[in-house]
Formats: structure tokens, sequence, C-alpha cells
């Protein structure tokens, strides 16, 4: 699964580890999010993220 970067922030979103403080579960892409999930870091929406590329 790809990994996700928050523009504002630098954080990247890894499918693989999930966001666990936010009770999203490792192995969760980046689509499933619920559209309120917010960057742990920052707090910028799923629309202030970018794809990164290998």
């Amino acid at each position: 699964m790809k990994k996700w970067r928050c523009i504002p922030c630098g954080f990247i979103y890894d499918p693989a580890a999930g966001d666990p403080d936010s009770g999203v579960d490792p192995g969760t892409s980046f689509e499933s999010l619920p559209e309120d999930w917010c960057c742990p870091l920052c707090g910028a929406s799923k629309s202030d993220f970018e794809p990164v590329e290998d």
C-alpha cells in the first residue's frame, strides 16, 4: 500500500502501521480512513496529503 505525506508538516501515513492513537488499525489504506481523520501531528485534513512516490 502507498504511503501518504502531510503537505503542511511532512508526517508520513504508513498504512502498514495505521494510526493506533486515532483508532486506525494497521493495514488500513489511506483511502479507507474516515473523511474526518486528520494528521496526528498538525491536524491537517485528508485533502492536505499527497501520495509518496517510491
